[in-house]
């Protein structure tokens, strides 16, 4: 039998507040174990909690960027369940009243996945498995939250991978999270089902949960899928539990059947207030929202011609976008200076966090310029290339390293007389052209391009050649 995959995720977005949801504790990750808690945050007796405003305006800011509509009315929730990581034994989240409904993820084929909500709450501590103990560090318990559920829209494991990377784009354009996925920093729980083809009838799910890797979650989803399918191909039934996915063996397996949210125990959160949030603060908020990642893709191939593959290239690191955007407003052509970043910037940041750090030893004003230099003519892209490289090697000044003798170039008579010259130290080269191996006019760049320093335009030269090998 045929079957259809249906998939819906609640993904998980540690907030970038400089403190914990409930108290004044740090929030920075990578602290020594158990530095960064409180009797409130490991719920001591006695200890009560105060919402921290910056995670009201975040969540907002998510929910505007995933066009959902504000609760400008809300309150928070206890979420009762018993686990080491937990030592209130519940969490304070939220349940009927969510500060954020009924949004949507684009992705670039125009389909939509439609979010449920959005709500803000604390974080657990963590579970560490060292030497056949469990440890526990309490530093992440009471960092905030936002859990992003979306309605079951998603279909494949490559939609999933495009939503969860718009997803994490449009955390870090709107700087709500770093969403960095090997640091816990963004989360997702992975629901499947299979339907058969054709049908309105869903499959009973199970949830994947904890999935820190876009790889590891396509892998994941297609084998519960396979696994579902021989199932329900041998006459079983699937059972909704909750799974958890092994990367060394590629499998999922079950850790226990699933919970719903009647086991929860949700009530009103009795020592919080009720929230309430001005239109006027929601509609500041809405009005400071940056472009976002995919009207930037557009705006970059559309109004600025950059080819699909250069454009995305650009825009899912947020601080390169910032970048390449300043150059262009001082006045940067948009190819040549897309060339330069793909081409020489990047290949001295060869890791991802690299470019999403993009920590380079170039101003924008000195980018700008120098590829100015490069749209007038003034000097050729492989002398711009050389410039470039130099600069981030060493630093300092565009002026440090382009002179007016470089803006001068080389003369067409210049030129020429390289060009004949080059011929005549080069005579194997030039006889194995004539003789038709055409690529060998390469050999005579190179000498001409060492003469004038990459400062002579290599197109001219390649005329001026061949009209001279061609007499």
């Amino acid at each position: 039998m045929k079957y259809q995959l249906v998939s819906g995720f609640e993904t998980h977005v540690e907030l970038a507040t400089a403190t914990k949801i409930f108290c004044g504790c740090s929030a920075k990750f990578g602290a020594s174990p158990n530095t960064h808690c409180c009797p409130v945050c490991t719920g001591q007796p006695g200890a009560l909690p105060v919402l921290n405003k910056k995670v009201v305006e975040f969540a907002i800011r998510a929910g505007l960027a995933t066009h959902c509509t504000i609760n400008t009315t809300t309150h928070l929730d206890r979420k009762n369940y018993c686990y080491p990581d937990l030592p209130k034994a519940y969490q304070i989240s939220q349940f009927d009243k969510p500060l954020c409904e009924h949004g949507y993820v684009e992705l670039e084929s125009g389909k939509r996945i439609r979010l449920t909500r959005i709500h803000i709450e604390e974080d657990a501590g963590k579970l560490v498995h060292e030497r056949g103990y469990t440890y526990i560090d309490y530093n992440r318990g009471g960092v905030p939250l936002i859990e992003i559920v979306s309605e079951p829209d998603i279909s494949s494991p490559e939609e999933a991978r495009e939503y969860v990377e718009k997803l994490q784009l449009i955390m870090r354009y709107i700087g709500v999270s770093d969403c960095r996925m090997q640091e816990g920093s963004m989360r997702c729980d992975v629901n499947i089902s299979l339907k058969e083809e054709g049908s309105d009838m869903l499959g009973t799910r199970t949830e994947i949960k904890n999935m820190n890797s876009v790889s590891f979650i396509e892998k994941a989803m297609a084998y519960e899928a396979a696994r579902q399918a021989e199932i329900l191909d041998a006459g079983g039934k699937i059972e909704q539990a909750t799974m958890r996915f092994d990367e060394g063996t590629g499998e999922t397996y079950v850790m226990r059947t699933k919970e719903d949210a009647q086991d929860y125990r949700y009530f009103p959160e009795p020592d919080l207030l009720t929230v309430n949030i001005p239109q006027q603060k929601v509609e500041e908020i809405a009005a400071a929202l940056p472009e976002l990642p995919l009207e930037k893709l557009r705006r970059y191939t559309g109004e600025l011609g950059i080819s699909a593959q250069n454009a995305h290239l650009l825009y899912k690191y947020k601080a390169v976008c910032d970048f390449f955007d300043s150059c262009i407003a001082q006045g940067a052509g948009a190819k040549n200076l897309s060339n330069l970043i793909l081409g020489t910037i990047y290949s001295t940041l060869p890791t991802e966090e690299e470019k999403e750090a993009f920590d380079i030893k170039i101003s924008a004003e000195d980018m700008a310029q120098l590829v100015k230099y490069v749209d007038g003519g003034k000097i050729n892209i492989t002398l711009a290339q050389m410039t470039l490289s130099k600069m981030l090697k060493e630093g300092g000044a565009l002026s440090d390293y382009i002179s007016e003798t470089d803006l001068a170039g080389v003369s067409e008579g210049e030129l020429e007389a390289l060009c004949r010259e080059a011929i005549a130290q080069n005579p194997k080269v030039a006889e194995d052209f004539k003789g038709g191996k055409e690529k060998a006019i390469g050999g005579l760049f190179g000498y001409i391009k060492r003469a004038t320093q990459g400062k002579a335009d290599i197109k001219k030269a390649e005329a001026i050649l061949r009209k001279l090998l061609s007499d």
